[in-house]
């Protein structure tokens, strides 16, 4: 017997590559997101805590329930424990004093979308930037901050996390933006108020035909998620992100993604930081920014 014969028979479900080419198509259909063939062994662990919360036996029987109700409470569920969220506070730090350069320069209020929230560092790392652009803990500003997964918009809407996670931050920041927990709460940190307060938390599949949001934003960070699709849904993706932006926006890519040969619609300002290839403003109408009753 085979090493992956003896591995996949001692599995608590059966888990073989017909079920992980179903699990494929219908993420990628689901949320536009491109598994790869080394991502079998996650999927089956991921999917597998799905199986044992509803009670399901077999991996056939769970993606033909889905498949079977496309209204499904268990899609969210389904799409949440295939996404990755890894990030942190300043992650790719080179980003922000760009940002607080851009920021002064734009007419108030000034308007960010970050488009991949995750469970909130990436959000609140603009947020503090912002404060500290405008030399105040209330700048004129507004951040709208989406994500697909709701677990990790759930944990970014409340702002607490392990003291951990800031410790590579100044002191100076940490004192200026976070609370620390005492007691039961010992170890943890919670955002100030004030930086939840420039924040609106929305759920958004950067897939669906109609997203409920509107520009013109003077930013928008688009970061480490466009690596998950394919060059066609990139492309998609990017050219709806045009039209929201000002004359002079600015987007904010992943250290690994590159849109220069997916969207002619785009042009290299710096380090992954873009900006519209030709300027449309004279063209475009004013619109609000979250369409109204969509919270």
């Amino acid at each position: 017997m085979t090493d992956r014969v003896k591995s996949e028979s001692s599995k608590e479900f059966n888990f073989n590559s017909r079920d992980f080419d179903r699990v494929r198509e219908l993420i990628y259909k689901r949320a536009g997101i491109s598994l790869a063939d080394s991502k079998q062994e996650m999927v089956y662990s991921r999917l597998a805590r799905r199986l044992r919360a509803t009670g399901l036996t077999s991996f056939t029987e769970y993606l033909n329930k889905l498949e079977g109700d496309h209204d499904s409470q268990e899609w969210e569920a389904f799409t949440n424990a295939l996404t990755t969220n890894l990030t942190s506070f300043f992650r790719e730090e080179h980003h922000f004093p760009i940002l607080a350069e851009h920021v002064k320069k734009c007419a108030t209020p000034v308007t960010i979308w970050c488009s991949a929230s995750s469970t909130g560092e990436e959000p609140y790392s603009i947020a503090m930037t912002l404060c500290e652009a405008f030399g105040t803990m209330r700048p004129p500003a507004q951040i709208i901050a989406t994500d697909i997964d709701t677990n990790v918009l759930n944990t970014a809407a409340k702002g607490v996390y392990n003291a951990d996670r800031i410790e590579k931050m100044s002191q100076e920041r940490i004192r200026k933006f976070f609370l620390k927990g005492k007691g039961a709460q010992e170890g943890l940190v919670r955002v100030r108020q004030e930086l939840r307060d420039l924040i609106t938390f929305k759920q958004l599949n950067l897939l669906a035909d109609s997203w409920p949001v509107s520009g013109e934003f003077d930013a928008i960070f688009c970061r480490n998620v466009m690596i998950y699709f394919d060059k066609p849904t990139q492309g998609k993706i990017l050219k709806k992100f045009a039209p929201l932006m000002k004359s002079d926006a600015l987007l904010f890519a992943g250290h690994s993604e590159n849109f220069l040969y997916v969207t002619d619609e785009l042009k290299l300002k710096g380090k992954t930081v873009y900006e519209l290839a030709n300027s449309r403003a004279a063209s475009r109408p004013s619109v609000s920014h979250l369409h109204k009753g969509s919270l």
